[in-house]
């Protein structure tokens, strides 16, 4: 399942990372990348080390904690590995997949990916995100602000940027539910129950909608 979020940070948040990552330096991303993603990536990314970009991501975990589609959608365990990317004219990222487990340390699993944007589409050219299906492919450049999650399963790429600055936080999930064909049948239950909710209240069918979606979640939490 691919999701758009709006608005998952309040502009006073969205200033406050911007205004930060305005007078931060960036390093290589490679640094970060995989054996063979390395062969493709072409960006810089926040010195991780630095003491604001820990400040950044609890930031950013924070208000995905709030936002109740993320939760509902993605049933997180742990957001992890958050970084911050800068693509400038000439750079882009090639097709790859992300890796399987990352932070060397713990071992999380990467069920979802997220890029939440931080430059207005205005505001630079080309830079989209494109994510490969079976048969076709989707491309995505949101507004400021926004977020694009989807499963980290796919085969995606950032387009060139040929004018501008791309500014991006990428980050993932190990869900609580490990395969996205259930977290997807969880989320059809769970908006299906709140609607009737919100139009009928607590009837006999929201009862029964509750049940199995408490049931399957029992069933299918790690």
């Amino acid at each position: 399942m691919i999701l758009a979020i709006d608005n998952v940070l309040t502009p006073e948040e969205l200033k406050l990372v911007l205004d930060s990552l305005d007078q931060a330096d960036f390093v290589d991303g490679k640094t970060t990348a995989g054996w063979h993603a390395k062969l493709v990536k072409n960006n810089t990314q926040l010195q991780g080390k630095a003491t604001y970009a820990q400040d950044l991501r609890e930031l950013i975990k924070t208000a995905l904690k709030r936002n109740a589609l993320f939760q509902v959608a993605l049933q997180p365990k742990i957001v992890h590995s958050i970084l911050f990317s800068r693509y400038e004219t000439g750079m882009s990222y090639g097709r790859h997949v992300d890796n399987a487990l990352m932070s060397k340390q713990e071992f999380l699993r990467s069920d979802v990916s997220f890029t939440l944007f931080l430059s207005s589409p205005s505001s630079y050219e080309g830079g989209e995100l494109v994510i490969e299906g079976a048969a076709d492919e989707h491309t995505y450049k949101l507004e400021v602000g926004s977020m694009i999650v989807y499963p980290s399963s796919t085969l995606h790429c950032v387009e060139t940027v040929t004018e501008g600055v791309r500014l991006v936080a990428v980050g993932w999930v190990q869900s609580l539910v490990r395969d996205p064909h259930e977290r997807e049948i969880l989320f059809d239950l769970d908006t299906a129950r709140r609607s009737i909710f919100a139009k009928e209240g607590k009837t006999t069918e929201f009862d029964l909608l509750s049940k199995c979606h408490a049931n399957l979640l029992r069933k299918w939490a790690e």
